[in-house]
Order: C-alpha cells, then sequence, then structure tokens
C-alpha cells in the first residue's frame, strides 16, 4: 500500500501490520498497570522506522511528568537520555506509548495534537476491562500511525 500524499492525506501511509515482540507487549501492560491510576508512557525503540520496514527491539519505560489519568507527558530528562542513547546506537523510537485508564487503545483529540513524532507509531495500551483482549483476557494493544494530524490503524501481528 503506498503511503499518503499531499494530494490524498487520507491515503494509510505504511505499514499495515507490525509484530510487537511478547516480552515488549508484557513489560508495557506490566509498565501501565504499576502506574495506575495515572497514564503510562514511554518509548519502544527500533532499529529503523516500523515504515521503513524497521522493527521492535525494546522497551523503555518513562515517567509522566503530567502524573495524570487523563494525559502522558514524557519526563524532559527521559526524553533527553532516550533520545541522545537512539541517536548514539543507530537507533530510533520505533513507537511512542502511553495507556488509557479507562478509554479505548483510540488516540484522543489531545494525543493527536500532541503526536510530534510522525515517523513513529503510537502505541496505545487500554486498561479498561470492556477493552481487554476476548481470548486472553489481557488489556487491549493497539498501534496508530499519525500525520498530519491524520490518524491510520496498524494491525499488531501476533510475537
Amino acid at each position: 500500500m503506498t503511503g499518503a500524499t499531499a494530494a490524498d492525506p487520507t491515503r494509510h501511509p505504511g505499514p499495515v501490520e507490525v509484530e510487537i515482540p511478547a516480552a515488549i507487549r508484557a513489560a508495557i501492560v506490566a509498565h501501565a498497570r504499576a502506574e495506575q491510576p495515572n497514564e503510562a508512557c514511554g518509548v519502544i525503540v527500533g532499529d529503523r522506522p516500523a515504515a521503513a520496514g524497521g522493527r521492535a527491539l525494546r522497551w523503555e519505560p518513562t515517567r509522566n511528568r503530567a502524573a495524570s489519568p487523563f494525559r502522558y507527558e514524557i519526563d524532559s530528562d527521559d526524553l533527553l537520555r532516550l533520545t541522545i542513547a537512539t541517536d548514539d546506537a543507530d537507533t530510533v523510537f520505533w513507537a511512542i506509548v502511553h495507556s488509557h485508564v479507562a478509554s479505548p487503545a483510540r488516540p484522543s483529540p489531545t494525543d493527536i495534537g500532541l503526536a510530534f513524532y510522525p515517523d513513529a507509531l503510537y502505541v496505545l495500551v487500554s486498561l479498561h476491562p470492556g477493552e481487554a483482549d476476548p481470548a486472553t483476557g489481557e488489556p487491549g494493544l493497539r498501534a496508530w500511525r499519525i500525520v498530519d494530524g491524520t490518524v491510520h490503524e496498524i494491525t499488531i501481528a501476533g510475537g
């Protein structure tokens, strides 16, 4: 599938599907649960952007400077540390991750307005019981690309 263009910003920019290893998924859910009642946040580091065929390498939990159940802000010291570390290691922010404690794992208008990394995925985990995976009962995890304010869902393959 081809990417979004200036003529058609609604065209899916890719990738259509990604794999997030089970260990990373479990660590994200554990961090989200540990941070309740506030939203949790962090970064999945990858070898290159997901849209360029990159793969997720590791999970880096961060502090939520907002300390809020309604929004997140990656702590500036954590963001600086991870920016330097990924640059030094020739890796990238593959995904920006945060939790929703009582709503679906879909980007809110605030999330969309604060999506400053168009090459990264935005992975959301919902701790709302109604959003749990029907097969496992685990919190719902969904991935998105947010490009120029347009939201595109990415399928997460098993891993």
